[in-house]
């Protein structure tokens, strides 16, 4: 998978929090996202006087549209590793939550169906 057929099936999948997601799925979409953030605030600025100016309503504003995809997206990640998505709030712990989420998007994913859907590899 590369990143427009990531980003593509990302978007097409906007709130759907059922199923599983492959890693390259999941980083080429955090990827993809990182790179947009970073244009923008290239071209706009933080709304500190950077940039064009009104770059803290744009970066907002995108950061707003991709929130419920990237929580999707997550979700699906971890129900590839057979958790739940509910485990997305442990990225509330500071640092040892980011690292422990970190570890777990990065491990492959289990061979074959499990409880949250078939294996996206194997289609």
């Amino acid at each position: 998978m590369n990143m427009i057929e990531a980003v593509k099936t990302v978007f097409s999948n906007y709130a759907t929090f059922s199923g599983r997601a492959r890693r390259s799925e999941y980083w080429w979409f955090f990827l993809f996202n990182m790179i947009v953030s970073a244009l923008l605030a290239l071209l706009f600025g933080n709304g500190h006087g950077m940039g064009m100016g009104g770059g803290g309503m744009i970066n907002s504003l995108w950061s707003l549209a991709v929130l419920l995809p990237s929580l999707a997206v997550g979700a699906r990640r971890l129900h590839d590793i057979d958790r739940a998505g509910w485990w997305l709030l442990i990225g509330f712990i500071p640092l040892i939550g980011w690292l422990i989420l970190i570890y777990w998007f990065a491990t492959k994913g289990t061979l074959g169906t499990n409880r949250f859907g078939p294996d996206p590899l194997a289609a």
